[in-house]
């Protein structure tokens, strides 16, 4: 298991803006980051975050799903065993389940809620791969 696959580690950071080309200048510039452009197969734009060639995080366009009143925001994933299971859990705890479990396609499976303090987390199971 990759390291950032485990149990409660945070594992991705993303970044969901209205202006995806402006975000990426700035950033590439300030931080040094190298970007590379992804098709999704809903044929959305993806941009992934690398340092040193590893993979880090992504930037994309604001999700059609948030309130449109949302800002651009950075967004965490932490790394959950089974994504199903803790969204289950989310409303026993008090919190609030905001996306439901969602497939992301060859990479895996996450869901976005709220803790009982307002706090938006991210959770990720992350597809196996033959080459773990």
């Amino acid at each position: 298991m990759n390291r950032v696959e485990t149990q409660g580690k945070f594992s991705w950071c993303e970044l969901a803006t209205t202006d995806v080309a402006k975000a990426k200048a700035f950033y590439e510039k300030l931080l040094g980051w190298t970007l590379e452009d992804l098709q999704t197969e809903g044929g959305d734009s993806y941009t992934v975050i690398k340092v040193d060639d590893e993979p880090v995080g992504g930037i994309c366009p604001m999700p059609e799903t948030l309130p449109s009143d949302s800002t651009p925001h950075w967004g965490a994933y932490v790394s959950v065993d089974d994504v199903d299971a803790t969204a289950a859990a989310v409303p026993c705890l008090g919190g609030t389940v905001l996306l439901p479990p969602t497939d992301i396609p060859e990479y895996g499976r996450f869901c976005v809620f709220r803790d009982p303090q307002g706090a938006v987390l991210r959770v990720i199971t992350y597809a196996k791969r033959d080459d773990a």
